[in-house]
């Protein structure tokens, strides 16, 4: 893959990279797609209106689909596809219970492409080992610090 921006190196370390504008979120997100492959699973965490969404906007634009990204929050689970990998994005915010994902086909999008859980710190107990975490914290100026690691 072929977005090698040393910029975001950082992401990985504990004081992980500080994004200051939209634009900067979305190139993350864009340069984390060279970072990952089918069966990836990504937990983004973090408060309403952190970025979650325009992460996982660059996410998808990285792998390749030319698909409008928008939040999952009233539909569980959308679908991106026509890039390298199929992106499944689930929002797990509505959610009452990890049973509801009975429902969503989780469990086959985990195998078949990308899978991206905004909010997937509430039903932990369904991600698997190797899942990249994210979480997203709003500064006090408007910028975000975000940091990732491996479950």
């Amino acid at each position: 893959m072929a977005n090698r921006n040393e910029e975001f190196e950082p992401l990985w370390g504990p004081d992980g990279v500080v994004c200051h504008a939209v634009e900067d979120t979305i190139r993350l997100g864009v340069w984390l797609a060279s970072e990952i492959g089918t069966g990836s699973v990504v937990s983004l965490e973090g408060p309403l209106g952190a970025g979650k969404t325009q992460l996982t906007k660059g996410l998808v634009a990285g792998l390749g689909s030319p698909d409008a990204v928008t939040s999952p929050s009233f539909a569980l689970v959308h679908e991106y596809s026509g890039g390298e990998i199929t992106v499944f994005h689930f929002d797990f915010y509505r959610m009452e219970s990890a049973a509801e994902l009975d429902t969503t086909g989780y469990d086959d999008c985990l195998a078949a492409g990308i899978t991206i859980i905004e909010w997937g710190n509430k039903f932990p107990e369904v991600l698997p080992p190797g899942t990249i975490r994210i979480r997203v914290e709003i500064l006090p100026g408007g910028g975000r610090r975000i940091r990732a690691e491996r479950l």
